[in-house]
């Protein structure tokens, strides 16, 4: 198959609690184990920054967070074939991405996946370290990548 869609552009969020443990949640549109971390796409005329302060609260609730650092580079995967030309309506072949990391301010209770447009069935915090064993595998290469910059967080 020859890809050639372009990437999406997205920002992620790596959302840390007084803990150092990383909020993740599992998507509800997939049959498979499909865990991540808080992330979409950037509209256009947003700052990546922006677009990762946004996605937070649509997609967990989240109003109080601090960003305490972020990955200097964009980083990229693609989708795999089956999903490829299918997703996004058919207009990216996986995305771009700039992720930020932010420390959470609040409570557990504060946290709400139910929201207007549910994307997580549940959520956990966990060890940085153990956060690419949950991440399907086209997006490991990505969380591998946050966890070797940003583990200094967890020292």
């Amino acid at each position: 198959m020859e890809k050639n869609l372009p990437y999406r552009p997205c920002a992620g969020i790596m959302l840390l609690n007084s803990e150092n443990k990383v909020f993740v949640a599992k998507r509800i549109d997939t049959d498979i184990e499909a865990w991540q971390m808080p992330q979409g796409g950037i509209d256009d005329g947003e700052l990546p920054v922006e677009a990762a302060i946004r996605e937070l609260e649509e997609e967990t609730g989240i109003k109080d967070a601090t960003i305490i650092d972020e990955y200097d580079q964009w980083l990229s995967y693609d989708l795999p074939d089956e999903l490829y030309g299918k997703v996004w309506k058919g207009r990216y072949g996986g995305q771009t991405m700039r992720w930020f990391v932010m420390r959470y301010n609040g409570q557990d209770n504060e946290i709400n996946i139910e929201t207007k447009h549910p994307e997580f069935s549940e959520w956990r915090w966990v060890s940085m370290a153990l956060i690419s064993s949950y991440i399907i595998p086209f997006k490991k290469n990505i969380y591998e990548k946050l966890v070797e910059r940003f583990s200094y967080l967890t020292d």
